[in-house]
């Protein structure tokens, strides 16, 4: 649910800036995302123009302004896990815990079922409880922890994996279309 002068839809190329500056400070102050540079504005609208074109990215607008993004993308290029994706979200510093998060990935898992997809799965860099409680509230259940994978900002970080069914019809035998 969204709060009053919110909105989340579709992403626009014309939004890439503005993710591309709530996701820098992930980049550079946090082990949150194992990226070491932050991706500029252009290859923020690539990464979004291929989202869109295969899973789903969905933006909060907050009074007119971006305030946080959710995608879906491939979870491995191997053909027996096209019914897969991997997720993630980004809320603007100041706006976590607010239900943004919670908001923008049930608007992504909608798109995402529609196009086809059975099961979500999302990597945290651990410790990061915010992320691990909006993991929980919204359906997501531990599978597993990398440890000591990553290495940034002098130190090695674990990765814990978490999954979701997005369909009720997750367990059946032959999915019955392609991802769309």
């Amino acid at each position: 649910m969204v709060g009053v002068g919110q909105n989340i839809r579709d992403a626009l190329r014309c939004d890439a800036e503005a993710c591309a500056l709530i996701y820098a400070p992930y980049v550079t102050d946090t082990a949150i995302s194992f990226e070491c540079d932050p991706p500029s504005p252009a290859e923020m609208a690539q990464r979004i123009a291929a989202a869109v074109r295969t899973h789903a990215w969905v933006v909060l607008e907050s009074e007119g302004r971006v305030v946080g993004y959710a995608y879906g993308r491939p979870f491995v290029s191997r053909a027996a896990y096209r019914w897969s994706c991997e997720v993630s979200v980004y809320m603007e510093r100041g706006r976590r815990r607010t239900g943004g998060g919670r908001a923008l990935y049930e608007a992504l898992f909608d798109r995402l079922t529609r196009r086809g997809f059975r099961t979500a799965v999302a990597g945290m860099t651990l410790p990061n409880e915010a992320s691990a409680g909006l993991h929980r509230v919204t359906g997501f259940t531990h599978v597993g922890t990398y440890r000591r994978i990553g290495w940034k900002h002098g130190r090695w970080h674990d990765v814990a994996w978490v999954q979701r069914t997005l369909t009720a019809d997750a367990d059946i035998q032959d999915p019955p279309a392609e991802p769309r």
